[in-house]
């Protein structure tokens, strides 16, 4: 059977287990697994328990099942000679679970009274002189029996017991021997030979014995023996003493003379080889010196059954015992032997908590006392640290352990004994940190701002994000995406991409900084661990503006490409004739805008280039001409300029004062005005005309297109047809008042017709709005704007969409 004891306190457990010797193989001493959860070791009952041996004393005997946890015996285990007579004999293991917990197992190996006593001969001759005396001592030679404690030797009897008796007597080492005792005396003439059967007896139930035969035979002697001055003498020899090195010098005087007084020395029959290599007696002057290597670590103790005899006949010898302790010398210094799977290099994870086991350590000396205890320490600031227990010490983590600041250690174990002096050992082995993905990825900076101009090219690259994981092989590999966001309404992904493995990030489309300034976005860094860590960057991208935007003028409003402004005659420099305004739709110096004329009249205008104002700069006379041309320029200040132009028509209107205010038309006046001439006013200008044309006909030798038309039938047709110049077209519009349904000549007509504007300035107004004239679509768009400035085409509200009569020297032709 097997007894158990435990006691556990944390991570360490100790259990102790008993079996007896001579167990066959197979045997099952104990469930360790169970005992040691029961004592407080944190295992899975669902897992089997993951034991593992990091020492075993005697691993050819006994061994645990890693699976079930079970300690059983390898073979049949002979205690006597596993343990010899050691009065205990225990097996050691130390065993480690998954959870880095130790378990300490002690088993006892329990005697078993298997083996008898038995003598090294078969028989023991001795000579004792008729003259002994009754007390009279004689040691034999001991029985040996390989059984431990009190299955070994105990007692010596004698058969028959008449003339001599036996004691037993125990030596220092805890065996026993017998010393024949003369109890009564001898008469060598009566009987010299005696016969006897010596008895050894262990300590079992029944005990086994062994027997050895006895022979005596009584001799004649001298009148003296030998005597020494004590039957016992206890000496001590220091470890490593040299050959040579006197130990005790032993006295035995015999009174008598010549050669009955003459002793000589010489070590008992029964002393063992290995004391006779060891020591040595000279038979003359009784001196014992050492002769051999004396270490404690050997033998402790060693007896010496010493005699003396005289050179007389039927001499009895003197006998006595020479005990020779040897003192311990501190000649070994500690070992040191570590208990872990690899014992020059140890793993431990990163996230071991403080108090985790990474190795057991079994420091031995094999000296004595303080020459044997032995002290330990773990050297250096290191974060772990050394605690010991009874036969053992641990290594356990006492930090925080980071593998990406420090990814080993090179531990040192120094252990010093107590002796004078100290003898010191050292063990050093690396620890090597593995890694865990305790580390998320780093950008290397928090915001990246990359600048590209606008109308980039697709697929260009922009830039790179770049993140750094310290952790190792997949915890440490990162990969990069792009947060999902909006920009303008549309997804990112529409706008930029990214490799996921470089971090290069690339333009998906040619960017316009007038719709998009600037955009942000989030990249993502994600590592390969398992669960993995991420962080994230903004990155902006702003756009630049590109001088790619033509400045576009927007006022005066222009009909292709052409705007027309009418001024006072009498307007005196320094007069602003208009106001030109361009928009650009780009940015800074690429939208800036300067305004100059570059072609036309620009003799009597100035422009004013941040504001492009025209100006005029001298004052128009009488003979002055009526239009006045300037081309005028918008441009931007681009690196590359981008410019646009207009055609500014400039007319002057008589006026009475160019600073009179011009207002709209009074049209109450145009109605009372209208009804009370209107029949004068139609008489008087079919007279006008008809004289005009006829006079004009004469003078510019233009046709009227109504006489030409009217004559048509009643003239020969002439044989070249006359050019009718841009001069001589007039438009004269015959709308008629939406209100009073009276016939308005419009302002723009008024003033596009210099003979109908005297004939009429009198009764209309000198205000009106640009706005109301448009070109007039006469013939082609082409051919207009290339033949001729002066025809335009006005608008009015009126009742009748009828169209402006085409007059020509003032004269308006038929319909």
């Amino acid at each position: 059977g097997a007894a158990l004891l435990w006691a556990g306190a944390g991570a360490l457990v100790n259990l102790k287990y008993s079996v007896e010797e001579e167990q066959r193989a197979g045997t099952v001493i104990a469930n360790v697994a169970k005992d040691a959860r029961d004592a407080g070791f944190v295992l899975d009952p669902r897992q089997p328990a993951a034991f593992r041996v990091v020492s075993n004393s005697a691993p050819h005997l006994v061994d645990i099942s890693p699976g079930s946890g079970l300690l059983v015996t390898k073979q049949k285990i002979d205690r006597d000679l596993l343990c010899r007579q050691s009065p205990k004999c225990v097996i050691s293991l130390e065993v480690m679970s998954s959870s880095m917990e130790i378990c300490v197992i002690k088993l006892e190996i329990k005697d078993l009274n298997d083996n008898a006593p038995s003598f090294p001969t078969d028989q023991i001759e001795l000579e004792i002189s008729e003259t002994a005396s009754p007390g009279t001592r004689v040691p034999l030679e001991s029985a040996y029996d390989p059984d431990s404690g009190s299955f070994g030797v105990q007692s010596y009897e004698i058969t028959p017991n008449d003339l001599f008796g036996l004691e037993t007597k125990t030596r220092g080492d805890g065996s026993r021997f017998a010393e024949l005792v003369v109890e009564k005396s001898l008469d060598r003439e009566t009987q010299s030979h005696y016969s006897y059967v010596i008895t050894a007896l262990d300590g079992g139930d029944p005990p086994n014995f062994g027997t050895v035969e006895l022979s005596i035979r009584v001799i004649d002697s001298n009148d003296n023996n030998p005597l020494f001055e004590e039957p016992a003498y206890t000496v001590s020899v220091p470890e490593n003493a040299p050959p040579g090195t006197p130990v005790i010098r032993l006295n035995a005087s015999d009174p008598d003379e010549g050669t009955n007084g003459q002793v000589l020395y010489s070590f008992h029959s029964y002393v063992s080889e290995r004391a006779r290599e060891l020591f040595q007696i000279d038979p003359q002057s009784g001196l014992i010196t050492v002769s051999g290597a004396i270490d404690y670590e050997e033998g402790h103790v060693y007896e010496l059954d010493v005699q003396a005899k005289d050179l007389g006949p039927n001499s009895i010898p003197a006998h006595c015992k020479v005990t020779i302790s040897v003192q311990d010398a501190n000649d070994n210094p500690p070992l040191i032997n570590l208990l872990s799977v690899n014992s020059e290099l140890v793993e431990v994870s990163e996230n071991a908590p403080p108090g985790y086991v990474i190795a057991l350590v079994r420091v031995s000396d094999r000296d004595s006392g303080a020459n044997g205890r032995v002290q330990c320490k773990l050297l250096g600031n290191v974060p772990f640290r050394l605690q010991e227990y009874e036969s053992f010490s641990t290594i356990l983590v006492d930090g925080r352990l980071d593998r990406e600041q420090r990814d080993q250690y090179n531990l040192t174990i120094q252990a010093r004994d107590n002796g004078i002096p100290s003898l010191q050992a050292t063990k050093s082995f690396t620890v090597k940190i593995t890694d865990e993905n305790d580390n998320h990825p780093h950008f290397s900076k928090p915001y990246y701002q990359v600048i590209v101009q606008e109308n980039n090219t697709p697929g260009a690259y922009l830039l790179s994000v770049s993140a750094r994981d310290p952790d190792l092989g997949l915890n440490g590999s990162v990969s990069y995406q792009i947060v999902p966001s909006q920009v303008r309404d549309m997804p990112v992904f529409t706008y930029v991409s990214i490799n996921p493995n470089s971090g290069d990030i690339y333009a998906l489309r040619s960017f316009n900084h007038e719709q998009t300034k600037a955009f942000e976005f989030k990249v993502l860094a994600k590592d390969g661990g398992n669960p993995s860590l991420q962080s994230n960057a903004t990155v902006r991208v702003i756009v630049l503006d590109v001088n790619d935007n033509t400045p576009v003028i927007t006022a005066p409003p222009l009909v292709n490409g052409t705007a027309e402004v009418y001024i006072p005659r009498n307007a005196g420099v320094g007069y602003l004739v208009t106001v030109v305004k361009a928009d650009d739709y780009d940015e800074g110096e690429n939208g800036r805008l300067s305004y100059e004329m570059v072609e036309g009249d620009r003799g009597f205008f100035e422009i004013d280039q941040v504001n492009g104002e025209i100006r005029t700069t001298r004052a128009f006379g009488e003979n002055a001409k009526t239009a006045y041309e300037l081309i005028v320029v918008a441009h931007d200040h681009g690196k590359t300029s981008l410019s646009a132009s207009a055609l500014i028509l400039i007319y002057l209107s008589p006026a009475l004062d160019a600073q009179e205010s011009i207002g709209s038309v009074n049209l109450s006046l145009i109605f009372i005005i209208a009804l009370g001439s209107i029949a004068a006013i139609l008489f008087v200008t079919m007279i006008f005309v008809a004289v005009k044309c006829k006079r004009d006909n004469k003078e510019i030798r233009t046709y009227n297109c109504r006489i030409a038309e009217y004559s048509y039938g009643h003239q020969k047709k002439s044989s070249k047809k006359k050019k009718i110049s841009k001069n001589d077209i007039r438009l004269v519009p015959r709308d008629v008042e939406e209100t009073d349904k009276m016939n308005v000549v419009s302002c723009s007509s008024l003033t596009s017709s210099l003979n109908y504007f005297d004939y009429h300035q009198q009764t209309l107004p000198l205000g009106c709005r640009r706005s109301e004239s448009t070109f007039l679509n006469v013939e082609s768009q082409n051919s207009r704007n290339a033949g001729s400035n002066h025809i335009y085409h006005h608008t009015f509200t009126g009742q009748s969409p009828q169209q402006p009569d085409l007059i020509i020297n003032g004269m308006p032709l038929p319909e």
